[in-house]
């Protein structure tokens, strides 16, 4: 089978890719075949009749939303078999779940009057039977893969629509059973708490229950594989329940506008659940005052432990979860503790670290994803023979046991990369025509994400209510408190018995793990930033350790792990930073880390300044159709084809919140600065009285002019971080 590009073909509202698939067909003679010397009824090679059959393979690229709709019904005609499926998880970024009802069912589901192109030649008999199948089959597709979409409380208008349609056109048929069922599971079904097992609220309490500071010794007496199989029995239950169109760029850059506070929950819920056990790493490490130095050491080696068995598991969310508060300022500072942890476990860190690395688009994590995705069991590989042997003795326990696993992914890599094509991508091509090229791109994320979500089903967990209680009563530091109770373990540490020779030694250990390098230079002290990892009561859902950045149309929310240390250090510490509500999507939804200092973007869960293509998952599709869309695509940190993605933050209050913006060649200071204004919902006029600034180091910065081009008066050597700042 070859294919070849066949151009395109405009129609009024629509604009079609064409391909032209020849696919060899061997035909045998059945006559006269066994006087040639054949077998049965089949030619011998020699004389084999080749033929070869052309067919046109049509692909909306893109249309009006009226075309696009109607193309539900004509797509298999045209051979483009996976359109439906694209359409149905990414409409929601350009209409309404009522718009599409009411076209489909109004305008081409109407059995009476209809006569669109595929059945007008048709007698009204076989066009009624035809229009019928078509419907039933779009509708069939709709209920199957998103359901969700007619959960409208409490008056399911769409559901009720579609109700009466059936009973008018397809009365007592199966299709009009399942959408009553349907609409009676709605209305029965109590409101679920989409926080789930990681709110800590009072009211999630049993009464008499208060939220407590972790007892490192109840902490101790959990086994664990037992913690590890709870954090991810948690993380598969809010991951299987994430809703694929909730992470659009398009969808979750709105929800930081305060009539959307309630937008993506099920993102939102993940989100705060990688929080909440990010925040408990630090509090079983910190919490208690009178722990001595080896006993605290013993903490971080368990959760060390922990995280090597959510590797096992093939949890991947608590693994970075975990990894990330180890990384974070207040733990990362404690140097004396880290003296104490043996050189084993070190490097068992060392190894789970590397797996989150951002090196060329975290190429490692999404080449593991790829290849774990589906897999029954990890393929642990490790260095370290010892560990090596562990893990194989952990892994083979499980097999041993005979339950497959799923896969549980860190969401904030596909929140990245659909927040980047929200970017780079226009929505609507010359004239106001709807971008369905880019709904084909963002549909080999979702793919991705739904492949997973069944891969889930394997797991076969049991939750243990002691250990859920326990981790729901963690009362949540926040970042001045952690800080304060980091640097008081440090002071205790000081009046230590180790012998500055045994300390140098130490350290020169730690150096060499790490940097792989004979020599160690502390990292400096960072004064104690404002901005809380816990956050107030009266802080969203979302406040933690996610950091919020923001992209051209859509932002990503990234669980962000800020490196704070200058680019002079060695070593590399990093900061929790909050994941505010506001703007787009950047931590475990969102990427933006804005430490001045920050040489690079290392701790940071979202980094949406990485391209996409790279290491990026292929979507195995058969139906698919080959996509003539740009194999390059702006990016953050790299200026290619006259345009690149910068990162804006605003001077004062919102200097943790970034906007990613896309420039192009030809944009100036006023264009610039009048587009992030917007992002950062305030008023655009008011361009005079901001200047932008591009941050060179962390004390240094570059000033442009007011009539400046940006693309070629930016320094290109570093981090295309900005801030707009008020003119004095």
């Amino acid at each position: 089978t070859t294919f070849q590009d066949g151009g395109e073909e405009v129609e009024d509202g629509a604009v079609y890719n064409v391909t032209l698939k020849k696919v060899e067909i061997q035909q045998a003679a059945n006559k006269g075949a066994r006087w040639l010397g054949g077998e049965g009824d089949q030619l011998p090679p020699e004389h084999t009749v080749r033929q070869y059959e052309t067919s046109k393979i049509r692909a909306i690229k893109a249309g009006t939303l009226e075309k696009l709709v109607e193309n539900l019904l004509t797509a298999f005609g045209d051979s483009d078999f996976s359109y439906i499926s694209i359409f149905l998880a990414t409409y929601r970024a350009f209409a309404s779940p009522r718009a599409v009802l009411e076209l489909l069912l109004d305008r081409f589901g109407n059995l009476e009057t209809s006569s669109h192109g595929e059945v007008a030649n048709l007698s009204s008999l076989e066009s009624e039977m035809v229009l019928r199948a078509e419907i039933a089959s779009v509708l069939r597709a709709w209920l199957d893969q998103c359901s969700e979409d007619f959960r409208e409380p409490p008056d399911y208008m769409c559901l009720l629509k579609l109700l009466e349609y059936l009973k008018n056109n397809m009365p007592n048929s199966d299709m009009e059973s399942r959408v009553q069922n349907l609409l009676k599971q709605f209305q029965n079904q109590e409101v679920e708490d989409v926080d789930g097992f990681c709110s800590t609220s009072s009211s999630d309490l049993v009464d008499g229950e208060e939220l407590e500071i972790s007892n490192a010794e109840e902490f101790s007496s959990f086994q664990d594989h037992v913690v590890a199989e709870q954090l991810t029995y948690m993380d598969v239950m809010l991951f299987r329940r994430v809703v694929p169109y909730h992470c659009l760029g398009s969808i979750w850059s709105q929800r930081d506008k305060k009539e959307n506070k309630n937008l993506a929950p099920t993102v939102r819920a993940t989100i705060t659940q990688f929080n909440a056990v990010t925040k408990c790493v630090i509090s079983t490490i910190l919490g208690t005052r009178e722990l001595k130095i080896q006993q605290r050491a013993k903490i971080i080696e368990k959760w060390i432990h922990i995280a090597h068995e959510c590797r096992i598991l093939k949890n991947f969310s608590s693994l970075r979860a975990i990894i990330s508060a180890l990384q974070s300022n207040s733990i990362y500072r404690l140097k004396t503790t880290w003296m104490c942890v043996s050189k084993d476990i070190l490097l068992m860190y060392e190894e789970l670290s590397e797996i989150f690395s951002d090196h060329d688009n975290y190429l490692t994590s999404r080449e593991l994803l790829m290849k774990e995705a589906t897999s029954k069991f990890a393929n642990l590989d490790s260095s370290e023979k010892e560990n090596q042997k562990k893990s194989q003795k952990r892994l083979q326990l499980q097999k041993n046991k005979g339950v497959m696993q799923g896969t549980v992914p860190y969401l904030g890599t596909f929140l990245t990369d659909l927040i980047m094509l929200d970017t780079a991508l226009q929505d609507y091509v010359e004239g106001g025509l709807i971008n369905f090229e880019k709904r084909r791109r963002e549909f080999e994320v979702i793919a991705q994400i739904k492949l997973l979500q069944s891969s889930c089903n394997s797991y076969c967990l049991i939750p243990d209510q002691n250990f859920i209680q326990w981790f729901r009563r963690q009362r949540n530091l926040t970042e001045e408190e952690s800080y304060k109770l980091s640097r008081e373990a440090e002071a205790a540490a000081d009046t230590n018995i180790l012998s500055p020779k045994s300390q140098k030694s130490m350290v020169k250990r730690i150096s060499t793990l790490f940097l792989g390098a004979d020599m160690f230079t502390p990292p400096k002290e960072q004064p104690l930033k404002s901005s809380p990892v816990g956050g107030s009561s009266g802080e969203s859902t979302d406040s933690a350790s996610v950091s919020s950045c923001e992209f051209n149309h859509s932002e990503t929310e990234d669980v962000c792990v800020t490196p704070v240390s200058s680019p002079e250090d060695p070593l590399k510490k990093v900061q929790l930073r909050p994941l505010h509500a506001a703007g787009r999507p950047k931590t475990l939804a969102q990427g933006s880390c804005s430490d001045k200092g920050s040489g690079s973007s290392k701790g940071s869960i979202f980094d949406p300044g990485l391209g996409l293509d790279s290491g990026s998952i292929p979507t195995r599709d058969s139906g698919s159709v080959p996509s003539s869309a740009p194999k390059v695509l702006p990016v953050y940190n790299r200026q290619s084809g006259g345009s690149c993605i910068i990162r804006v933050s605003m001077d004062g209050l919102h200097a943790s919140v970034y906007k990613s913006i896309l420039i192009t060649n030809q944009d100036r200071i006023p264009d610039v600065t009048q587009r992030a204004l917007l992002k950062h919902n305030l008023e655009p006029d008011a361009v005079e009285d901001y200047e932008l600034v591009q941050v060179i180091s962390e004390d240094k910065e570059l000033v442009f002019p007011r009539d400046a081009n940006v693309f070629y008066g930016m320094n290109s050597h570093v981090n295309f971080d900005f801030i707009l700042r008020k003119k004095a």
